[in-house]
């Protein structure tokens, strides 16, 4: 291949070029193995959704979200396990892949690209879940609302994105040079579930705490992914907080990765 195909070394188009290949080989090398390949990325957050819906509509009664719950439900939890299976997989982007981390030339942040890319391609495959719940709830006795509000998914998208990169740039770097970050991290990422309004909606909230899950960037990221369901979720103060959230841990992010890239070469 041509270096006017891919760019010029060091160039974007050679950077995006290198990041769309690393991501394909994480998506082929996940399913190579798989005699059930992409049906994985549906049928996990399918399972995890029918577990909270009949737990939260069968077993207990239920005094939060909106109907049809399942559909509630899962517009958030779908961008969570994007959220969740990208930071776990942060605290190994350097260490699974030590040796050409530290033998090639393109700049180490597309370790962490990488990760958020190819687990973006995931959560676009687990959309039909959506979709087949919403076409189901359609005959029911709540069915779901569309309005304009689905005009924001992309921004949703996009701002998770700007989330997930500040957040791999800081905590990939810190997992190498503290090794105990690894499984603190995975302890952090279950108790950010249950304080993530995934089961529930931030106006669910007693008090301050309401207040106090603004300042969540995932609060505005699944009320954007919502909206276009429930009109009920546009909030401008949860969503515009949740936007200034997600800017300032990329801010965050580029700052100390740039502070750490180099003693990280060193661990490495």
């Amino acid at each position: 291949m041509s270096i006017a195909a891919v760019g010029a070394p060091g160039s974007p188009r050679r950077y995006l070029h290198s990041l769309w290949l690393l991501s394909a080989r994480d998506l082929k090398v996940r399913y190579a193995t798989s005699a059930l390949g992409y049906l994985w990325s549906i049928l996990d957050p399918l399972v995890m959704s029918a577990i909270y819906w009949f737990v939260f509509t069968q077993v207990f009664q239920r005094t939060v979200g909106h109907e049809p719950y399942i559909v509630f439900l899962i517009t958030a939890l779908l961008p969570w396990v994007w959220f969740n299976s990208s930071v776990s997989d942060f605290t190994r982007a350097f260490s699974k892949d030590a040796r050409l981390v530290r033998s090639t030339a393109i700049p180490r942040s597309i370790w962490v690209n990488r990760i958020v890319l190819s687990k973006g391609i995931e959560f676009l495959c687990s959309l039909p879940v959506l979709a087949l719940f919403v076409v189901i709830a359609a005959f029911s006795e709540h069915p779901v609302h569309l309005n304009w509000g689905l005009l924001w998914v992309p921004v949703a998208i996009l701002l998770q994105t700007v989330l997930l990169v500040g957040l791999g740039l800081l905590v990939a770097p810190l997992c190498v040079l503290w090794t105990d970050l690894e499984r603190t991290t995975k302890l952090i990422l279950r108790a950010l579930f249950y304080a993530s309004p995934v089961i529930y909606g931030v106006e669910d909230l007693p008090g301050a705490f309401e207040t106090i899950a603004a300042f969540n960037p995932l609060s505005g990221i699944f009320a954007l992914y919502r909206v276009g369901f429930f009109a009920e979720e546009w909030d401008p103060w949860v969503i515009g907080i949740g936007a200034i959230m997600s800017f300032l841990f990329l801010a965050l992010g580029i700052f100390c990765f740039r502070r750490l890239e180099r003693p990280v070469l060193k661990e490495l």
